[in-house]
């Protein structure tokens, strides 16, 4: 019994790394921006497909591909930033939700067209392997996943923290008009953090196109878990959506386990919801605080 606790433990903290990915995303959006982006898991859809149509095209394993496919959405984030997000910055909360819950409708209807309803997979040489130490077993491809969502964390901690634009990302975070009275330019830094946070969805997608299967709908499940993560672990903490994508991963995986996978979401809303109660603004947020925290 205890080798298969070990397992479940070693393979929810596997899991909640690339969880910790895609809220870290969200996180900086939210912290720099101010804008609640509700079509996250889209974007993490759509680094699915692109990495599904790379894959397919030219035949390059899926872990080359997430070298493409970053930089692809990374462009793209700016655009979407440029000509739907600004727009809304300074529009009511309710406006910024409607807008992009709207895009991500969009994204939706846009690749069922393209591609249909069906189920798409991604090929690799790493899918099935399996490295065992022990007793416990290592999928391949969510080691290699969790490996490079930890490398990714590492870098933009460290980015936020030494760089001038990371510095400039954090001053716009606690003051939008100081910083601009400062000569920061804060449309810049806005285009680029949305940019960074869909970059750092469409690798969360390029990660698990070779373990689940890509259809349109796909980013629902994703931007819910994002969203208790970045909450659970308090708005704009980077080291919030770390620890509570961890926690949520480790969560829903016992809890898939000891009370059945149907109970996993009701599993870690509790959990979630306990927290809120105990402390509002999350694990590493500030009450009244809006500042993105390292």
């Amino acid at each position: 019994m205890s080798a298969i606790i070990v397992q479940l433990v070693v393979s929810g903290l596997l899991l909640g790394g690339i969880y910790a990915l895609i809220s870290i995303g969200l996180t900086l959006i939210f912290g720099v921006s101010r804008i609640k982006n509700f079509a996250h898991g889209d974007f993490v859809m759509v680094g699915m497909y692109l990495t599904y149509v790379l894959n397919s095209w030219s035949g390059l394993d899926s872990y080359l591909v997430l070298l493409i496919v970053t930089p692809l959405m990374f462009l793209f984030g700016m655009f979407l930033s440029w000509a739907i997000i600004r727009p809304i910055q300074g529009a009511p909360q309710v406006a910024q939700i409607f807008a992009t819950v709207g895009l991500g409708l969009v994204l939706q209807n846009v690749t069922l067209m393209i591609f249909g309803g069906d189920f798409r997979t991604t090929a690799s040489v790493f899918a099935g392997k399996v490295l065992r130490i022990g007793d416990i077993a290592l999928p391949a491809p969510l080691l290699i996943a969790f490996a490079v969502a930890m490398a990714v964390v590492a870098v933009i901690y460290l980015f936020l923290k030494t760089s001038y634009t990371g510095k400039a990302m954090r001053a716009v975070a606690q003051d939008r008009r100081s910083a601009s009275l400062m000569s920061i330019d804060v449309k810049g830094i806005d285009l680029f953090t949305f940019g960074l946070g869909t970059a750092c969805a469409g690798l969360t997608g390029a990660l698990l196109a070779p373990m689940f299967p890509v259809y349109p709908t796909v980013g629902i499940n994703l931007v819910l878990i994002a969203f208790v993560v970045v909450v659970l672990g308090g708005l704009g903490s980077i080291a919030g959506a770390l620890i509570g994508g961890l926690a949520i991963g480790l969560i829903e995986t016992l809890s898939g386990f000891f009370i059945g996978s149907e109970m996993r979401q009701m599993a870690y809303f509790l959990v979630f919801l306990a927290v809120l109660l105990l402390r509002p603004a999350g694990l590493f947020g500030q009450r009244g605080s809006e500042k993105l925290g390292a």
